[in-house]
């Protein structure tokens, strides 16, 4: 019994140690830290489009709600479509989709800006490390790394040229 709760438990051996294996893998875990981060960086998205651009969107719009533009489908008339929902109608919400499909253009929008200034800011690091002046060479006979402003290698003591 012992030797069986081994090979199931075992490393690599049997379901329960093929599935630790994939687990632990690097490409799974970065996935799931990427998933995660994610979600934290949709709400943040969500926030930024609906508490702050959206009323401002609103205010542009003279305080058009999209959400009570509906069409009822059996011919009834209803003031909202919190209404209509309560009286049990059958509704078209095409304002529910264009404020679904606002959201969606306006999350795109900042997340293209943010990865947009993001490259923009590694691309200044990467040129800023580019620039950078050579502090050493490398010895021709020994191949080692000396100093720019050697004249004789440390290493195998061949006196360089300029």
């Amino acid at each position: 019994m012992t030797e069986k709760i081994k090979k199931v438990a075992g490393k690599g051996k049997g379901l329960a140690g093929e599935f630790r294996e994939f687990i632990m893998r690097g490409n799974v875990m970065d996935m799931a830290v990427g998933v995660i981060i994610g979600g934290a960086f949709q709400k943040i998205i969500s926030s930024l489009v609906d508490d702050i651009i959206m009323p401002v969107i609103s205010l542009l719009t003279g305080g058009i709600d999209f959400n009570n533009k509906f069409v009822v489908l059996d011919g009834g008339s209803y003031a909202t479509l919190d209404a209509a929902k309560e009286a049990g109608a059958a509704t078209l919400n095409y304002g529910t989709f264009i404020t679904v499909v606002i959201n969606f253009i306006l999350m795109a929008l900042v997340i293209f800006l943010l990865v947009k200034t993001m490259n923009r800011v590694a691309e200044r690091f990467a040129k800023e490390e580019a620039e950078a002046p050579a502090t050493t060479k490398i010895c021709p006979r020994c191949k080692s790394e000396i100093n720019i402003e050697a004249t004789r290698c440390p290493h195998c003591t061949s006196e360089l040229g300029e």
